[in-house]
C-alpha cells in the first residue's frame, strides 16, 4: 500500500467512528423502565451521555409494554427502549445501537435477555460475556453481535 492510499484509508476509518455519535445527535429514544431500577437508569444516561436525546418513562407493567411491541419472552431484558421504530430490549451495548442506525436492517430491534454481569449499565467487568440479538418481526432470532472478555 502506498503512503496515499494508506492515509486516505486511516482517515476513511476515523470518519466511520464519528458516524455513531452523529447519528446517535439525531435520534429520539423513550425508555421504559421500572421506577425503582438503577441499571436501566445507568444505560439512559449512557445513551445520553452518547448523544441521544433520552427520555424515560416510569412503566409499572413492562410486561403489558414487551407484549405490545411483540417482544418474545425469552428475549426479555430489564428495560425496553424505542428508537427509530426499532425496540432495544435490555442492555444492548452503545456500539449495537450504532450499527443498528447505521444499517437500519429488516428486523424489529435487538435485544439482551437477562441481565448480563458487565453490560452497559451493569458495571464494567473485564469477563463479560454475552450476546446481542437481532430479533425479526416473527419473533426469530439469531446473533447480531457478541460481547466478550477483553484480553
Amino acid at each position: 500500500m502506498r503512503r496515499r492510499e494508506f492515509l486516505f484509508s486511516v482517515a476513511a476509518a476515523g470518519s466511520i467512528g464519528m458516524i455513531g455519535p452523529a447519528r446517535a445527535a439525531n435520534e429520539k429514544m423513550i425508555v421504559y423502565k421500572d421506577p425503582n431500577c438503577g441499571c436501566c437508569r445507568a444505560w439512559a444516561e449512557a445513551m445520553k451521555a452518547a448523544g441521544f436525546s433520552v427520555s424515560t418513562e416510569e412503566a409499572v407493567d413492562l410486561a403489558a409494554l414487551k407484549g405490545r411491541y411483540a417482544i418474545p419472552a425469552e428475549m426479555h431484558g430489564c428495560h425496553t427502549a424505542i428508537v427509530a421504530d426499532y425496540y432495544v430490549e435490555g442492555h444492548v451495548p452503545l456500539d449495537a445501537v450504532t450499527r443498528l442506525l447505521a444499517e437500519r436492517p429488516d428486523i424489529a430491534g435487538l435485544a439482551v435477555p437477562g441481565m448480563p454481569e458487565g453490560s452497559l449499565g451493569m458495571g464494567d467487568h473485564p469477563r463479560a460475556s454475552y450476546d446481542v440479538f437481532a430479533v425479526n418481526g416473527d419473533g426469530s432470532s439469531t446473533v447480531y453481535q457478541t460481547v466478550r472478555p477483553k484480553s
